[in-house]
Protein backbone atom coordinates (compact mmCIF):
# COMPACT_ATOMS: atom_id res chain seq x y z
CA UNK A 1 0.00 0.00 0.00
CA UNK A 2 1.26 3.44 -0.84
CA UNK A 3 1.17 5.99 1.70
CA UNK A 4 -1.61 8.76 1.72
CA UNK A 5 -0.03 11.73 0.60
CA UNK A 6 0.99 13.86 3.57
CA UNK A 7 0.50 11.99 6.25
CA UNK A 8 3.90 12.23 7.64
CA UNK A 9 2.96 15.88 7.94
CA UNK A 10 -0.21 15.50 9.39
CA UNK A 11 1.79 12.92 11.81
CA UNK A 12 4.06 15.63 12.97
CA UNK A 13 1.75 18.16 13.21
CA UNK A 14 -0.10 15.38 15.93
CA UNK A 15 3.22 14.96 17.85
CA UNK A 16 3.62 19.21 17.63
CA UNK A 17 0.02 19.71 19.30
CA UNK A 18 0.38 16.79 21.67
CA UNK A 19 3.48 18.45 23.20
CA UNK A 20 2.54 22.13 23.03
CA UNK A 21 -0.64 20.95 25.04
CA UNK A 22 1.70 19.27 28.12
CA UNK A 23 3.35 20.87 30.88
CA UNK A 24 6.88 21.96 30.62
CA UNK A 25 9.59 20.30 32.52
CA UNK A 26 12.40 23.05 32.01
CA UNK A 27 14.08 24.91 34.44
CA UNK A 28 14.51 28.19 33.64
CA UNK A 29 18.14 28.02 35.28
CA UNK A 30 19.73 31.72 36.03
CA UNK A 31 16.26 32.38 37.73
CA UNK A 32 15.26 29.01 39.06
CA UNK A 33 18.26 27.97 41.08
CA UNK A 34 18.46 23.59 40.86
CA UNK A 35 17.99 21.26 43.83
CA UNK A 36 21.21 20.04 44.01
CA UNK A 37 21.97 16.42 46.10
CA UNK A 38 23.70 17.14 49.35
CA UNK A 39 27.15 15.86 47.99
CA UNK A 40 27.33 17.36 44.69
CA UNK A 41 30.78 17.69 43.28
CA UNK A 42 31.09 21.02 41.66
CA UNK A 43 34.59 22.54 42.30
CA UNK A 44 37.65 21.91 44.53
CA UNK A 45 38.11 23.55 48.00
CA UNK A 46 41.42 24.21 49.95
CA UNK A 47 41.82 24.07 53.43
CA UNK A 48 45.12 25.72 53.28
CA UNK A 49 45.75 25.07 56.82
CA UNK A 50 46.04 21.16 56.16
CA UNK A 51 48.19 21.27 52.98
CA UNK A 52 51.79 20.32 53.93
CA UNK A 53 53.29 20.69 50.10
CA UNK A 54 53.96 17.58 49.72
CA UNK A 55 52.65 17.62 46.26
CA UNK A 56 50.59 14.87 45.68
CA UNK A 57 47.98 15.81 44.52
CA UNK A 58 49.98 17.90 41.53
CA UNK A 59 52.30 14.75 41.03
CA UNK A 60 49.12 12.54 40.33
CA UNK A 61 46.71 14.59 38.34
CA UNK A 62 46.59 13.39 35.26
CA UNK A 63 46.07 16.53 33.30
CA UNK A 64 48.72 18.45 35.40
CA UNK A 65 46.28 21.22 36.53
CA UNK A 66 47.40 22.05 39.67
CA UNK A 67 50.11 24.06 40.32
CA UNK A 68 52.10 24.61 43.46
CA UNK A 69 54.92 26.78 44.25
CA UNK A 70 56.45 26.96 48.06
CA UNK A 71 59.79 27.81 50.17
CA UNK A 72 61.48 26.28 53.00
CA UNK A 73 61.83 27.98 56.04
CA UNK A 74 63.32 27.01 59.19
CA UNK A 75 61.66 26.39 62.71
CA UNK A 76 63.96 26.88 65.62
CA UNK A 77 64.76 24.37 68.02
CA UNK A 78 61.70 23.47 70.12
CA UNK A 79 63.61 22.67 73.43
CA UNK A 80 67.21 24.05 74.31
CA UNK A 81 70.05 21.90 72.98
CA UNK A 82 67.40 20.72 70.02
CA UNK A 83 68.47 20.98 66.01
CA UNK A 84 66.27 23.87 63.98
CA UNK A 85 63.62 21.85 61.61
CA UNK A 86 62.66 23.08 58.09
CA UNK A 87 59.47 23.12 56.77
CA UNK A 88 57.69 23.93 53.82
CA UNK A 89 55.21 26.93 53.06
CA UNK A 90 52.98 27.41 50.56
CA UNK A 91 53.40 30.34 48.25
CA UNK A 92 50.85 29.53 45.37
CA UNK A 93 48.41 26.62 44.92
CA UNK A 94 46.24 27.34 41.40
CA UNK A 95 43.92 24.68 39.91
CA UNK A 96 43.38 25.68 36.23
CA UNK A 97 39.79 24.18 35.58
CA UNK A 98 40.07 24.95 31.89
CA UNK A 99 41.98 21.25 32.16
CA UNK A 100 40.92 20.20 34.94
CA UNK A 101 38.80 16.57 34.25
CA UNK A 102 36.76 16.72 37.76
CA UNK A 103 38.25 13.02 38.61
CA UNK A 104 39.03 13.64 41.80
CA UNK A 105 42.03 12.12 41.76
CA UNK A 106 43.92 15.36 43.79
CA UNK A 107 41.23 14.33 46.67
CA UNK A 108 41.92 11.07 46.85
CA UNK A 109 45.26 11.07 46.87
CA UNK A 110 45.71 14.14 49.95
CA UNK A 111 47.03 12.00 52.47
CA UNK A 112 45.57 15.78 55.03
CA UNK A 113 42.74 16.02 53.61
CA UNK A 114 43.80 19.80 52.12
CA UNK A 115 41.36 19.35 49.09
CA UNK A 116 37.54 18.34 49.08
CA UNK A 117 34.58 18.52 46.73
CA UNK A 118 31.96 21.62 47.24
CA UNK A 119 29.03 22.01 45.60
CA UNK A 120 29.56 25.20 43.84
CA UNK A 121 28.69 25.13 40.42
CA UNK A 122 28.23 28.62 38.95
CA UNK A 123 31.93 29.87 37.89
CA UNK A 124 32.44 30.54 34.33
CA UNK A 125 34.45 33.52 32.68
CA UNK A 126 34.11 34.89 29.69
CA UNK A 127 38.32 34.11 29.60
CA UNK A 128 39.51 30.97 29.64
CA UNK A 129 42.67 32.59 31.28
CA UNK A 130 40.05 33.75 34.16
CA UNK A 131 39.71 29.49 34.84
CA UNK A 132 42.78 29.46 36.70
CA UNK A 133 41.99 30.11 40.42
CA UNK A 134 44.51 31.01 43.18
CA UNK A 135 44.24 29.41 46.69
CA UNK A 136 42.22 32.95 47.88
CA UNK A 137 38.95 31.42 45.59
CA UNK A 138 40.06 27.96 46.65
CA UNK A 139 40.18 28.57 50.37
CA UNK A 140 36.57 30.93 49.70
CA UNK A 141 34.93 27.49 48.46
CA UNK A 142 35.99 25.37 51.28
CA UNK A 143 33.39 27.18 53.27
CA UNK A 144 31.16 25.77 50.70
CA UNK A 145 31.54 22.27 51.36
CA UNK A 146 29.18 20.39 53.53
CA UNK A 147 29.72 18.72 56.77
CA UNK A 148 30.88 15.02 56.18
CA UNK A 149 27.87 12.57 57.10
CA UNK A 150 27.45 11.42 60.51
CA UNK A 151 28.82 7.99 61.66
CA UNK A 152 26.37 5.11 62.36
CA UNK A 153 26.13 4.80 65.96
CA UNK A 154 26.00 1.10 65.61
CA UNK A 155 29.10 0.94 63.14
CA UNK A 156 32.45 -1.00 64.53
CA UNK A 157 35.30 1.10 66.09
CA UNK A 158 38.35 1.52 63.82
CA UNK A 159 41.17 -0.64 64.57
CA UNK A 160 43.53 2.34 65.42
CA UNK A 161 41.22 4.15 67.65
CA UNK A 162 40.54 0.81 69.34
CA UNK A 163 44.39 0.10 69.70
CA UNK A 164 45.50 3.34 70.73
CA UNK A 165 42.76 3.28 73.52
CA UNK A 166 43.72 -0.22 74.72
CA UNK A 167 47.04 1.24 75.16
CA UNK A 168 46.48 4.52 77.09
CA UNK A 169 44.16 2.36 79.28
CA UNK A 170 46.91 -0.01 80.05
CA UNK A 171 50.01 3.22 80.75
CA UNK A 172 46.76 4.45 82.95
CA UNK A 173 46.56 0.49 84.71
CA UNK A 174 50.26 1.04 85.22
CA UNK A 175 50.53 4.73 86.85
CA UNK A 176 47.81 4.08 88.56
CA UNK A 177 49.56 0.91 90.07
CA UNK A 178 53.32 3.03 90.68
CA UNK A 179 51.69 5.54 92.60
CA UNK A 180 50.62 3.58 95.45
CA UNK A 181 53.95 2.00 95.33
CA UNK A 182 56.11 5.06 95.82
CA UNK A 183 53.76 5.63 98.55
CA UNK A 184 54.54 2.56 100.68
CA UNK A 185 58.60 3.24 99.60
CA UNK A 186 58.60 6.60 101.07
CA UNK A 187 56.81 5.58 104.92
Amino acid sequence: MAPIPGSGLAKGLAVTLRTMTKKTVTAQYPEVQPELPPRTRGVIGLFEENCTVCMLCARECPDWCIYIDSHKETVPAAVEGGRERSRNVLDRFAIDFSLCMYCGICIEVCPFDALFWSPEFEYAETDIHELTHERDKLREWMWTVPAPPALDPAAEEPKELAAARKAAEKLAAEQAAAVPQAGEDSQ
